[in-house]
């Protein structure tokens, strides 16, 4: 006998049972001590910040996690899982200054380093528990007990190896960029943390600034284009002559050291008024409306203008006009490719200390970079007039100064895209700024080597967005001018700028005197370095970006070298990673960066990319804005099964975002769960009345030719589903994996189980029913076994109770089937297909013309092309027959047997080829025969004479008209046409208000809580409908003539009208809508 089975299951409840014998029986570890000696499989887990409590777009790349390794594991391998917290960064130390009231570096400096960073530790894990209870209770299987943390010494100190190596093999150096830099956070961000905080949509002030030309460089481009004028070159050093240029960021005017010309761009210099202005010829309208409101001079390309000189803008760095070798320094024009006309001046205002462009266009002119702000960028004593200001803030007031003395030409407002930090979500500013880096770009070939073995899911990730982003990669800024962090490892002298790099804490000892048992800043600070020159090397202040420790977890995590040698050698690279899109430009990308720099190979062999969940109005979720609802909420209200359903049977897990909803949940419940548990609380109802035995473990079914087709049937697609579903989880495909199981609960639910009920109803134990139970326990077994890593809960539920005496004490410590070919039946497959097929769109009809399936028709009639099809439909017509509740099924050779065709000339397609005959053109066809028209629509063309000129007809120069026969609604798809009978006799109505009581009554019987074997005493009446009392009289009328059929279907051992009920029975009676008449019942145990 098997456990009763709840048919109406709380699964959120039945799920924390089953949490608790996973738990209580240690299931998830004796998963990885079963496999002790099979061959391992290796998942790298990337950290998270504990900082934060989980949402859902953890969920996603979780619930892969828990997916790929269940389905290993069950395929015979051996996979520890170890989760890991990433401890160190911006996110810890934003949350610490936000609690502390510090709102600078500076601030933190004065709180004190060390009380700081004792801060950042004592509440870096404050989410732990939090994030242990909800993975876990999302299903996932992980340990946590064994888990990796990035602020542990022997982490950090692999990272210093790391380091040491990357030191070693040349690829570290130190140098000076323009960066994006965050003000707020005090420090630079590499290029991929750039594509991580987004770009948001701001307005900022878009002006232009002219500045007068005093000259030429002598013997430049533009010195021998302007000296062939009239009035050469003092023509237009007057005083009179300026150039045009334009900028978004105003507080960079004071650092102008240059302006950009495009060397292919058609520049002029118009007179306006007493005043000329150079700027690009495109432009022009931009700045005047009327073209009569100035004159052009002369027109040139930019790479005939270079060398022009001007006066400095402000005064704070005019001595930088000459260099110190005497050659020409500042305040002239380049060129540069970067320029366009499509907004502007055609000229750029050109800044080196603030821009990667503008710093490449100085490079090798001798003129140093300019960068007067600090640390938190307020502007240094240099731009005197706006010391210890932040820079922003000074756009208005150097707007306003410009406008005064004469030099603003426009101001306006544009909105525009804008980098902003990915951590603390503030403007961040391109800078000069000093760093340490990678050399990505040496090891650029080993990189893309390394991305062309592995396996991306979805496949276009490969060339696509993580391979373009490796083919752009430049050098990764690794240093951070911040405080909780992996200190950097190089030790520089100050006076002789001698610099070593330290790669592990044996080596500091030994060359410092002191073992550090912390590597922390405020620990290893502290610690110098007697230099051969006779000072003291100190550790320079920076520590590692966070990235940095991330990507290198597979080392650190083993702390390899110094531990674990051959066992991270023997499990590097990791089997499978699988994280979020953006990841192609954050973890994955580190970890490839790391792993081609020191092994020459990928860090892993395969990855899944998820794409990002957003709220139900495709906005991103929001805490602030609560337009999501809490995933632990969900979880407990519909369960984790049918959230990780949602989530992977989605466009998701293809990297695309998926709009997340309650709703979406709720139907992958009602949809996929119910009627899954319906099937299996159908075989345990049925199975406990008959005292089904379970089939022997490890037996096979007893099938033979003249077996019933449904087992036949049934069995052939359970391994159908384990043949897709298994190359599909082999090749890393969830969308593909999934797709076959939710077919399949809908095949076994809504075909075997329907078409075979009546075998399990009957009472005596002939052989056929004994198959059907053995085909249904087979069945749900195997699907348990197939879908338990994508819905661990409900498998578990369904192996605990069809398990036999010497299967696996859980589905998860059971071995993954294996495809049997010998039970498919490909032709049976086929003819049920053709079967459904049918039945579909005979359903379709139904529901497109409001004919309710409980109502049954006179016939359904059916037309096909393919003779393999008709075949099938001759051979299954009792089944079309009870799946379409229709009285007879009709075959027809022709379509024009269901309907008739006819055609007129499309004109505007005709017209054009015909001219005056088409009139006669249109005239034939008008007169073709519906089975010609048939024929074209079918794809074959028609050949007609119109005055001696032969018409090739085809579909688009035709307009058909389609008439179905009288009560007779018809529906094509392919080979197949159906029409539905749609005539409803006055006996089919009865028969139809039959099947609604009937429907009523077994509703009533699970209210009431029947078993399926009680006997009844049933009592109907009706109440007045639409029809008044004749509607009533018609449902007397149906009672009378199908009294035996209600007995039957609701096991009533007596069904007795009444006109009506005493008001004593109203109350417990109940009514049941029968279209527009109302029946009324009541019913009693036997």
């Amino acid at each position: 006998m098997y456990e009763p089975v709840d048919p109406k299951v709380n699964f959120p409840e039945q799920e924390e049972k089953i949490l608790d014998f996973w738990g209580k029986n240690a299931i998830f570890k004796k998963s990885i001590r079963n496999r002790e000696g099979a061959a391992e499989y290796v998942i790298y887990d990337g950290p998270p910040f504990a900082t934060g409590l989980p949402h859902f777009g953890h969920f996603v790349p979780s619930t892969i996690k828990d997916i790929i390794p269940r389905y290993q594991t069950m395929k015979g391998k051996k996979v520890e899982r170890r989760f890991g917290w990433d401890c160190h960064g911006l996110p810890v130390e934003n949350l610490i200054e936000k609690e502390l009231g510090l709102n600078s570096k500076t601030d933190i400096e004065k709180y004190g380093i060390e009380k700081f960073n004792e801060a950042c530790r004592a509440s870096v894990l404050r989410y732990v528990n939090e994030w242990r209870q909800t993975i876990t209770r999302l299903g996932r299987w992980v340990d946590f007990d064994n888990d990796y943390k990035t602020m542990e010494p022997d982490y950090m100190e692999s990272i210093w190896w790391v380091m040491k190596s990357l030191w070693e093999k040349g690829l570290l150096y130190e140098g000076h960029y323009i960066l994006p830099y965050c003000p707020r956070c005090s420090t630079v961000l590499s290029n991929h943390e750039l594509n991580l905080g987004g770009y948001k949509d701001v307005h900022d002030p878009a002006i232009t600034i002219r500045f007068k030309v005093n000259g030429v460089v002598k013997g430049s481009e533009a010195d021998k284009s302007l000296s062939s004028l009239p009035g050469g070159v003092s023509g237009v050093a007057d005083g009179k002559t300026f150039l045009l240029a334009w900028t978004t960021t105003p507080w960079t005017l004071p650092s102008n050291l240059g302006l950009t010309m495009g060397p292919d761009v058609d520049y002029v210099m118009v007179k306006d008024g007493e005043e000329r202005y150079i700027l690009a010829e495109a432009r022009l309208e931009s700045y005047y409306k009327d073209p009569a409101s100035y004159t052009i001079v002369w027109k040139k390309k930019g790479s005939e203008l270079k060398g022009i000189t001007y006066e400095p803008l402000f005064p704070y760095f005019a001595n930088l006009a000459t260099n110190e070798d005497g050659s020409p320094g500042a305040f002239r024009t380049f060129l540069g490719d970067f320029v366009t006309t499509g907004d502007g001046t055609g000229i750029v205002h050109t800044a080196p200390g603030f821009g990667e462009d503008d710093k490449k266009v100085f490079k090798g002119s001798g003129v140093p970079t300019v960068c007067p702000v600090d640390a938190e960028c307020k502007f240094t004593a240099d731009v005197s007039d706006y010391k210890g200001r932040f820079v922003k803030e000074c756009d208005k007031d150097i707007m306003e100064r410009l406008k005064a003395e004469g030099k603003l030409v426009k101001r306006e407002q544009i909105l525009h895209s804008y980098p902003h930090c990915w951590r603390c979500s503030s403007p961040l500013i391109y800078r000069a700024v000093g760093s340490w880096f990678v050399s990505v770009e040496k090891i650029k070939d080993s990189m893309l080597k390394a991305n062309f073995k592995i396996t991306w899911q979805p496949e276009h990730i490969k060339e696509g967005r993580f391979g373009k982003w490796l083919e752009g990669a430049r050098d990764w800024a690794i240093s951070r001018n911040r405080f909780w962090g992996n200190p950097l490892p190089i030790w520089k002298c100050p006076d002789c700028g001698n610099t070593t790099c330290v790669g592990s804490r044996e080596e500091l000892k030994t060359l410092s005197g002191t073992y550090p048992e912390d590597l922390h800043k405020h620990f290893v600070d502290k610690i110098t370095i007697p230099c051969s020159c006779g000072s003291t090397m100190k550790r320079i202040p920076e520590v590692l970006d966070c990235w940095f420790e991330s990507g290198s977890m597979p080392y650190a995590q083993q702390h390899y070298p110094f531990e674990n040698k051959e066992y991270f050698e023997n499990h590097f690279p990791a089997n499978f990673i699988s994280e979020g899109l953006d990841q192609t430009r954050g973890w994955f990308y580190t970890l490839t960066v790391l792993a081609a720099a020191l092994f020459d190979r990928p860090a892993f062999e395969a990855c899944i990319v998820n794409g990002l969940v957003l709220a139900t109005d495709g906005k991103k979720m929001s805490k602030s804005l609560r337009n999501y609802t809490d995933p632990n909420k969900v979880v407990n209200e519909y369960g984790a099964d049918a959230l990780r359903l949602f989530l992977m049977h989605s466009a998701v897990v293809k990297a695309d975002d998926l709009k997340y909803s309650d709703e979406g949940v709720r139907d992958v419940l009602k949809g996929i769960l119910i009627p899954l548990w319906n099937s299996y609380s159908f075989y345990v109802t049925y199975a406990n009345i008959d005292k089904v035995d379970r089939p022997a473990a490890g037996s096979r079914p007893a099938l033979t030719a003249g077996s019933n087709s449904l087992d036949r049937w049934v069995l052939s697609i359970t391994e159908r589903m384990v043949k897709d579903v298994t190359e599909a989880l082999d090749a890393y495909d969830l969308s593909r994996a999934i797709d076959p199981i939710v077919s399949f609960i809908d095949q076994l639910n809504n075909w075997y189980i329907r078409r075979s009920r009546r075998r399990f109803w009957k009472s005596d134990n002939d052989g056929d029913k004994v198959q059907a139970y053995d085909t249904l326990y087979r069945a749900l077994k195997k699907f348990a076994l197939v879908a338990a890593p994508v819905v661990p809960f409900v498998s578990e539920s369904i192996w605990q109770n069809l398990r036999a005496t010497g299967d696996a004490e859980s589905v998860h410590l059971a071995d993954y089937p294996v495809y049997d070919e010998s039970l498919r039946d490909t032709a049976l497959e086929f003819k049920m297909e053709t079967v459904q097929k049918a039945v579909s769109m005979g359903r379709s009809l139904r529901y497109q013309f409001n004919l309710k399936t409980r109502q049954p028709l006179k016939a359904v009639e059916l037309v096909t092309r393919n003779p393999d099809e008709k075949t099938v439909l001759l051979e299954m017509e009792e089944s079309i027959r009870e799946e379409l509740n229709v009285k007879e099924v009709i075959f027809h050779d022709k379509e024009e047997d269901l309907v008739e065709y006819t055609a007129k000339a499309n004109f505007r397609v005709l017209g054009k080829e015909l001219g005056p005959a088409m009139k006669l053109a249109a005239e034939q066809i008008e007169r073709l025969s519906s089975s010609e028209i048939q024929s074209v629509l079918e794809g074959a063309t028609l050949s007609i004479e119109v005055d001696g000129k032969h018409v090739e007809l085809t579909t688009e120069k035709l307009m058909v008209n389609r008439i179905e026969k009288a009560n007779l609604k018809v529906v094509n798809e392919g080979t197949l046409t159906v029409g539905l009978d749609t005539e409803v006799t006055e006996e089919l109505q009865l028969e139809g208000l039959i099947r609604d009581l009937v429907r009523g009554v077994q509703n009533l019987r699970k209210e009431r809580g029947l078993e399926v074997t009680d006997r009844i005493r049933l009592t109907v009446s009706a109440l007045p409908g639409a029809s008044g009392d004749a509607g009533k009289a018609i449902l007397e009328k149906a009672f009378n003539l199908f009294r035996d059929y209600v007995s039957s279907e609701t096991l009533a051992v007596s069904a007795v009208w009444v006109s009506s009920f005493k008001p004593e029975a109203v109350a417990s009676a109940v009514s049941i809508e029968a279209g527009d008449e109302i029946w009324m019942a009541d019913l009693a145990r036997e």
